[in-house]
């Protein structure tokens, strides 16, 4: 449905191999510990958690009992989801990417009106779908469309505190070899849609994530003849971009590679401009996570150390400059990892757990919060995927106080 959905952004990816076991691994002492909270249902066949703000309120998408996806929000210290995708926008699907400090949640939801283009990927992932989907912004329990580039469909990535809103957008230009219309990476203020910039001579692109300052991350490259089902987009990514406030692209290079597997994506950014993602190695043969800043330029993440990992990616990162991701084996089997910003390799998440009630294996991080909190994908003992929240055992996470809108209540 979108790389922050099913990347990042990896996704099923993860899901096409359980882990063979946690081989012993030597952590950094200072690392924090954490206990896990599944967010299920365990009554329903799928759940997944995209995005965490600051006071814990988490937003991703649940299955419906009909067996349609909907978006969702988990309150601050509940695990029973509330549902944010009915009536939606008049269509049967939706799924929630990102949910700022004022409630305000950002996703894609189908409408009514008729389409044969799986654009989001829903009919892909296993959801019916027969009808176009739009980007939305939901806040005090109204889910309210955003405008595309002329064409049926488009999908929101992320929202920052001032209520601007990061993603992309169909055009009405046909593409050859493209299966859906051309679109390109966009943001919108205040409702209007402003269209950015690609890198020269690529024809389509993401805005996959905004800061508070205005700056956006995300890839461009060319329409890919088909959907890729581990990023969610007809989309071959193959330069990793940031957008300043004003709109300027900047190319933020690579590890080598142009893109051939999982493509020179960059997944996320905080607001103090540092920007993680994944690149391609030279000649295309694997991919690794990347942290980027103005200051080193981009550096290899790498992979979890002694366990013949050929493959990583870092697909969130805090203000403070934790970031986490997965880090992936030949066989594509996923494990969930943290670069804690004073470690110097990453650390498998699995280890530092000490309070796991549902006995989860997590797969993929994916956001993390100011606070430590981390969410993303896992599995059951029996290969079941559901949503999780990492909280650190350091005391109570997140703020005290938040405001009905902050915890999403409002109606």
């Amino acid at each position: 449905m979108k790389s922050q959905l099913l990347v990042t952004s990896v996704g099923l990816l993860a899901l096409l191999a359980m882990p063979a076991g946690l081989a012993a691994q030597g952590q950094n002492a200072q690392l924090p510990r954490y206990t896990v909270t599944d967010l299920g249902p365990v009554d329903n066949p799928f759940s997944r958690a995209t995005w965490l703000n600051n006071h814990g309120l988490v937003t991703g998408f649940d299955t419906a009992p009909d067996g349609t996806s909907h978006a969702v929000l988990w309150p601050k210290g509940l695990t029973t989801p509330k549902d944010i995708g009915i009536p939606g926008l008049g269509g049967p699907n939706s799924a929630g990417f990102s949910v700022n400090e004022r409630g305000q949640a950002v996703g894609q939801a189908e409408t009514s009106v008729a389409n044969d283009e799986d654009f989001c990927g829903f009919n892909f992932y296993g959801f019916l779908s027969l009808t176009a989907c739009l980007p939305f912004l939901w806040q005090n329990g109204v889910m309210t469309p955003l405008p595309t580039l002329g064409g049926a469909n488009g999908f929101a990535n992320s929202v920052n505190n001032r209520g601007e809103v990061a993603g992309l957008a169909e055009t009405t230009i046909t593409e050859a070899g493209c299966p859906v219309f051309q679109f390109e990476p966009v943001i919108w203020k205040h409702g209007v849609i402003q269209e950015l910039l690609t890198y020269p001579g690529d024809t389509d692109g993401v805005a996959a994530a905004i800061n508070d300052n205005g700056q956006v991350s995300g890839a461009s490259g060319r329409c890919a003849s088909s959907l890729n089902g581990n990023s969610g987009l007809y989309l071959v990514e193959n330069h990793a971009m940031l957008w300043e406030s004003d709109g300027t692209p900047h190319d933020l290079g690579n590890l080598g590679g142009t893109g051939g597997i999982a493509g020179n994506h960059a997944c996320a950014l905080n607001n103090r401009g540092q920007v993680v993602g994944h690149s391609e190695l030279a000649n295309d043969t694997t991919f690794h996570g990347f942290l980027w800043t103005r200051h080193t330029g981009m550096q290899d993440l790498g992979t979890l150390p002694g366990n013949f990992d050929y493959a990583s990616l870092a697909l969130g990162i805090n203000d403070g400059g934790d970031v986490v991701g997965a880090s992936l084996d030949a066989t594509f089997s996923s494990t969930a990892v943290l670069w804690e910003k004073r470690a110097n390799q990453p650390a498998n998440l699995n280890l530092l757990v000490v309070d796991n009630p549902s006995g989860l294996f997590l797969l993929l991080a994916q956001s993390i919060n100011s606070s430590g909190e981390i969410v993303g994908l896992a599995v059951t003992s029996s290969g079941e995927p559901h949503g999780f929240l990492a909280t650190p055992m350091n005391g109570e996470a997140g703020s005290e106080g938040a405001t009905p809108a902050a915890q999403g209540l409002t109606q």
